[in-house]
């Protein structure tokens, strides 16, 4: 009876230690763990390959011998870029549209969020279901630019901005963090000390929700950083277009021909081929620079907010 204890004492230190996990490692899992490196190395792999060929020399360029590691590096294309004025210009214009979209993308979602999430709102069913419509229905393009255009959007910089500042989907997903993540005593506890409402959210909810909050404003920034159909449709002025516009014009333009967009001044000795890829890159690395901060909010608040519908 004695060594029948014993032996299920350490089956449950085992299991507590992890060390039955390792034994039990099957074939299924390795496959799994091939499968999510394969997928691994697709994001990896074309990320290197641009920026060896951003920085590797226009004849191993031409002849194809570039992989994922440079050939006669050099920096004459990233050159280039920050010599050509606009190509800069638009890059900061980018980063503060897409630093006010985030900022007001964050207080409509918040606004529209938190009174959903209490069930003192009466008709919070129906106010749920009016502002879930649009991620199921919309107007195609053309009424949207005839609307946009009667609004005086067209040419705007808000035309990039106030359609898409309020996501149903973020929406849903803030709603379900604070029913699941605030619990409702801290809130009465606020109203017996003659807490408003503004109060309650700016004191408590919101710092108490800095994961959720972290992880929307990356879907936030990296939807608008990454978005140029907009541009296309609604832009006509070069001073307004984002630096996604210009670097999809560079790529199409160096396609259909072998000659570099970027203005006289640049001084640009670097192939299309190469030209693009020091681009692409240009226009990458930023978003690849604000992931690493994020990353522990951002994973706990997509588990976190997506436990309850």
């Amino acid at each position: 009876m004695a060594r029948k204890k014993e032996e299920i004492a350490r089956d449950a230190q085992t299991e507590s230690d992890g060390s039955r996990a390792i034994s039990r490692f099957r074939i299924s899992d390795a496959l799994m763990m091939l499968f999510i490196a394969i997928l691994c190395l697709t994001c990896i792999l074309p990320f290197l390959h641009l920026a060896a060929k951003s920085i590797s020399g226009n004849a191993a360029v031409m002849a194809k011998s570039v992989s994922f590691w440079p050939k006669d590096i050099n920096f004459d294309a990233y050159k280039s870029i920050f010599k050509d004025g606009s190509l800069v210009t638009s890059f900061l214009y980018s980063v503060f549209v897409t630093l006010l979209f985030t900022v007001l993308g964050m207080v409509a979602c918040t606004c529209a969020a938190y009174p959903l999430s209490k069930k003192r709102l009466k008709g919070r069913g129906f106010f749920t279901f009016i502002l879930m419509v649009p991620m199921y229905f919309g107007a195609s393009l053309i009424p949207t630019y005839l609307l946009f255009n009667d609004l005086h959007l067209i040419d705007n910089m808000w035309v990039l901005i106030l359609p898409l500042i309020y996501s149903p989907y973020n929406m849903m997903i803030m709603k379900n963090y604070f029913i699941t993540s605030i619990p409702d005593s801290l809130e009465e506890s606020a109203f017996l000390d003659g807490a408003s409402n503004f109060q309650i959210l700016g004191q408590i909810v919101i710092p108490l929700s800095k994961p959720i909050m972290a992880t929307l404003s990356l879907f936030y920034a990296v939807g608008r950083w990454n978005a140029y159909a907009d541009n296309i449709y609604y832009i006509r002025s070069d001073a307004l277009k984002m630096v996604q516009y210009k670097l999809y014009q560079m790529v199409a333009s160096a396609s259909e021909a072998q000659t570099a967009t970027l203005s006289e001044a640049a001084a640009v000795t670097s192939t299309p081929e190469v030209l693009q890829a020091a681009a692409i890159m240009f226009v990458t690395i930023p978003i690849i620079c604000i992931y690493p901060f994020l990353q522990k909010y951002f994973v706990k608040g997509v588990m976190v907010g997506a436990v309850k519908g």
